[in-house]
């Protein structure tokens, strides 16, 4: 499956390319950005990390079929990569997101989720979204209460900034559908 740019009426979701690891690489690293992310993320980021990322991992990936990356960009300024939006099947990791500082607290995130979320029921026929996160991310647990999900699984898992309290939220396909009128 050829994976389709997406649009919202702020942004831009681009397929991630090979290219996008050179801005990746400077506007990732950032403590605010990583600390919550899963502590597979190396920490201190390396000055190859967003090419490992990028050619090692999502790239491969998303030929295989098994995710889906966006680059996330202003459609008022599309040469601009300002964060990244993936899709991944799996059990309890299906979706993930980073947006730099910079431009959060603007419902930026929940437009961009908004948009992959539909893609993954109506394009890719998936019946359950599971997202986890770190308890104590109250902006990424907003964006989960307010398209719907629900809190199904709480305990401890490992973060970049350490041990923590995590949450797995859920919605289902039916779920999404009834929310939105159909």
């Amino acid at each position: 499956m050829e994976i389709p740019q997406l649009d919202t009426s702020r942004l831009l979701l681009r397929p991630l390319v090979r290219e996008d690891a050179v801005q990746i690489q400077q506007v990732f690293p950032r403590w605010e950005l990583v600390r919550y992310l899963t502590h597979l993320v190396p920490w201190p980021y390396p000055e190859d990390g967003a090419q490992q990322f990028v050619c090692g991992s999502a790239l491969p990936d998303m030929q295989k079929g098994v995710a889906w990356h966006w680059s996330i960009r202003p459609r008022t300024q599309p040469e601009k990569l300002i964060g990244v939006i993936s899709l991944r099947l799996g059990e309890e990791d299906n979706r993930g997101f980073w947006l730099i500082p910079e431009w959060q607290g603007q419902g930026l995130m929940s437009e961009a989720c908004q948009r992959v979320t539909d893609f993954w029921f109506r394009d890719l026929q998936q019946t359950c979204l599971r997202v986890p996160k770190a308890a104590d991310n109250l902006a990424s647990r907003r964006i989960s209460e307010s398209s719907g999900m629900r809190l199904v699984w709480s305990g401890r898992k490992a973060y970049v900034a350490g041990e923590m309290d995590a949450e797995i939220w859920e919605i289902n396909r039916e779920e999404w559908f009834r929310r939105h009128g159909e």
